[in-house]
């Protein structure tokens, strides 16, 4: 599968994530639960926020982090973030796992299919192993 997601795209999605992460108990209203369904959100979107600024693409400030492994850790905590809702026993309060599965999804399909990233490119030697066996 090829990726179609341009780093700068990219860049412009993780801003926009952090900021929602960050802002998403208030502006879907689960404020008052607290707990894990409060402190997940805004742990990931600070993460998300100070990866975004210290990412090596055209968007990020000090662009000191390498972008594969900026892939790695979205993929990572995106699978976490969209199966804490039932790992913490909070899904059924007032629908809210919604936010966290999409914003979580966001951040595994922009790790994904982000171009650069390790798990749609394939190198040159990978790719003549995988014709020969085919």
């Amino acid at each position: 599968m090829k990726s179609f997601i341009s780093t700068t795209s990219y860049a412009v999605i993780n801003y926009i994530t952090a900021l929602l992460l960050l802002t998403s108990p208030w502006l879907f209203g689960f404020v008052h639960v607290g707990g894990a369904s409060l402190f997940l959100p805004l742990l990931f979107g600070w993460y998300q926020l100070i990866m975004a600024i210290f990412a090596n693409n055209k968007l990020g400030f000090l662009k000191v982090f390498p972008m594969q492994m900026h892939f790695v850790l979205d993929v990572i905590l995106g699978s976490f973030l969209m199966c804490s809702p039932w790992v913490y026993n909070y899904a059924n309060e007032h629908h809210l796992f919604l936010p966290q599965l999409i914003l979580g999804g966001v951040l595994v399909f922009g790790g994904v299919f982000t171009h650069g990233s390790q798990f749609t490119n394939r190198t040159e030697h990978e790719a003549r192993a995988w014709h020969h066996f085919n």
